[in-house]
């Protein structure tokens, strides 16, 4: 939106498009975050029924929530713990490292200025397979597979008798040196693979956790509280529509009641009025007077 002056406008039709756009621009902000309000207010519970056996299965899925964030919760404390452990190692394993890399290039340079430059043909050429190999497995720190790498000698050496004839004694060093090399380096590959791994495993974990906590867990408490409060309303409905009827049920009891008192009190008179021979109201208002003097009597 590109604002102007009032009174750069003036009253031409810039400015009344300035006060169209200004007018339609507030009424876009207003509309989006009325939707957003909506949005988020209808994704605070979950579309349920409100009965009672939903009420259950919103229980037993909160309860099943709460255990499997505190599990997941008590899982990330350890990855993170092992976490630093390894971060740990790393740190120590390349400061070492600096040592024995230093260590075996000096013990090459004095093979090769002892033997002289042509030692490396000479051990290529003796060499047919790899007396040094690595193979890794596998390891279980809380649930997560961690790759570990380990060396192994497979066999004996045949390059004991290299460099005889001269620098032997450095050659062997030389060896010795890079042996230890690969030992460090297998073992910092390895806790750089465990390093990675843990750290992909404790983020995915940290957003489970998360959406248990903010997301999972509060839509099923207000999902509860939702169909608890739906229910205590049909509860006051039943006992309000109970109440009604019951009253209806009196009334209508009264008025029967009535209706057949004055059905027999009329029988009553029809019968003393031919007795007596008397009209109908005639004999009403004695049944009246006699009643009034019984009641005179009583009291």
């Amino acid at each position: 939106m590109v604002f102007k002056s009032m009174d750069a406008l003036g009253d031409g039709p810039e400015a009344n498009y300035f006060s169209v756009v200004v007018i339609m621009d507030c009424e876009f902000i207003s509309l989006s975050c009325h939707n957003f309000d909506k949005m988020s207010g209808q994704s605070q519970r979950l579309t349920v029924v409100p009965t009672v056996t939903m009420l259950g299965v919103m229980k037993a899925r909160l309860v099943g929530a709460t255990r499997g964030h505190a599990l997941l919760k008590k899982k990330s404390d350890a990855l993170t713990v092992q976490f630093r452990q390894i971060l740990k190692k790393i740190v120590s394993t390349k400061e070492s490292m600096g040592e024995v890399m230093k260590a075996s290039s000096f013990a090459l340079t004095e093979a090769k200025y002892v033997a002289g430059e042509n030692i490396k043909h000479v051990v290529l050429e003796n060499v047919q397979n790899a007396s040094l190999k690595v193979r890794s497995r596998q390891e279980n720190v809380a649930g997560v597979k961690l790759p570990k790498f380990e060396y192994f000698n497979e066999g004996e050496t045949k390059n004991d008798l290299t460099g005889l004839a001269r620098g032997g004694q450095q050659v062997q060093l030389c060896r010795a040196a890079y042996v230890k090399a690969i030992e460090v380096l297998v073992e910092l590959a390895s806790l750089q693979t465990s390093f990675l791994t843990l750290d992909d495993a404790i983020k995915t974990t940290n957003r489970r956790v998360n959406a248990l906590e903010n997301v999972v867990k509060p839509r099923l408490e207000n999902t509860i509280i939702y169909i608890k409060g739906e229910l205590d309303e049909l509860e006051r409905e039943d006992f309000f529509r109970l109440k009604k009827i019951q009253g209806y049920k009196k009334r209508e009891m009264e008025r029967q009641m009535a209706s057949a008192k004055e059905f027999s009190e009329d029988q009553f008179a029809g019968k003393v009025s031919l007795q007596k021979g008397i009209s109908l109201n005639a004999a009403h208002n004695l049944l009246s007077a006699a009643m009034e003097k019984d009641e005179d009597i009583i009291f």
